[in-house]
């Protein structure tokens, strides 16, 4: 279930000639190599002043919650800190607290933010680890091509958390908005015709494609196109002892992470789709360091997107560090079953999404 969207012109437009946009690219990949030299240097810096951080966020599936309840954004950002030498600890509590908290110096910060200029005069904000993308599910025969929340207008909505999402949805005249606790209930609510349709997180409609695949296609009809879109970040207020430095520690981790499949693993999508290096050109990560021997299917798109014209099986595939144009051209030993349990469809309850109940 990938995104549509217009390819980045300056990596696959043809308004450039091959030498320019290789330039382009070599300017792009040097203030990528620059950034990391910096931020390395950071992580050098927290490493001799340990740090601790405690946390604050709410309950806010599959991105923030408790151990051992659905909490992506969490865990790649605890697993980010963790890699730099910081450790951090998140205390789940109502979202006004947790502000309310960061003003008065009892949280160090918020795994999970988006980033607002009244926020920024408290707080420092990471690069963006992560995108929020907001699709419909309906009942199977649904319509569900709607591209705005308010396209919905006069029909009954399951969400969750929905005031997280900004103007778009809370602004959203004419849509009947009904609560809901957590994405199960959502789904309870749409297969008991209690409402039309219910609004989820795309990487929860992937989990339902990927791995309830049989249940999800007989019974619900998913969009594609995202009705809402927000970058979410790590955030610091600016007081905390070396601020600066924690936040550019993070963000050094974040890129190694996409590029050695430990952000695929957390998030459990197999395959993502994200630009590694910073050189305007987009690689295909796979969970582990084996790719199994069928070619890439679906793709989770971090950022950036590919226009849906490039099969993932022609594109830039990245193993172990090694950048291979397109499928045919991985070595074959690579080429093996996956050595996780249950193989690169596998999940671990309780870090990214719950299976949900039909």
């Amino acid at each position: 279930m990938n995104h549509l969207s217009k390819k980045p012109i300056d990596a696959y437009g043809s308004d450039y000639s091959r030498p320019c946009r290789a330039i382009r690219s070599s300017r792009r990949a040097l203030r990528f190599s620059l950034a990391i030299l910096i931020a390395t240097s950071a992580i050098a810096a927290v490493a001799d002043d340990p740090v601790e951080l405690k946390l604050g966020s709410d309950e806010w599936p599959p991105f923030t919650g408790g151990p051992g309840s659905e909490r992506a954004a969490i865990e790649l950002v605890h697993t980010a800190l963790d890699r730099a030498g910081i450790q951090a600890s998140t205390e789940i509590v109502e979202w006004k607290a947790v502000e309310i908290g960061i003003r008065r110096g009892e949280f160090d910060g918020s795994a999970a933010m988006w980033r607002t200029e009244e926020r920024e005069k408290v707080l420092l904000f990471s690069k963006p680890y992560l995108e929020n993308r907001l699709v419909l599910i309906g009942r199977t025969g649904s319509d569900v091509s709607a591209t705005r929340v308010v396209d919905l207008a006069g029909k009954r909505v399951a969400a969750v958390g929905r005031y997280a999402y900004g103007e778009a949805v809370e602004e959203a005249t004419g849509v009947l908005f009904v609560n809901s606790r957590n994405d199960q209930d959502s789904l309870d609510k749409l297969l008991a015709e209690e409402v039309d349709y219910m609004l989820v997180d795309e990487l929860v409609a992937r989990h339902l494609l990927t791995f309830q695949t049989e249940e999800a296609t007989a019974k619900l009809e998913i969009g594609i196109k995202p009705l809402v879109r927000r970058m979410l970040h790590f955030a610091v207020r600016r007081d905390v002892p070396n601020a600066d430095k924690i936040v550019s520690a993070f963000d050094a981790e974040i890129p190694q992470m996409l590029g050695d499949g430990t952000y695929a693993r957390i998030l459990q999508v197999g395959w993502i789709r994200v630009d590694t290096d910073g050189d305007g050109l987009y690689e295909l990560i796979p969970l582990g360091e084996d790719v199994a021997a069928l070619t890439p299917g679906t793709v989770y798109d971090v950022f950036g997107e590919m226009p849906e014209d490039v099969p993932p099986e022609k594109q830039r595939i990245k193993i172990q560090g090694n950048i291979y144009e397109g499928w045919d051209a991985i070595p074959d030993r690579y080429k093996l079953p996956p050595t996780s349990a249950g193989g690169d469809t596998s999940f671990k309850l309780g870090t990214t999404v719950a299976i949900l109940k039909f």
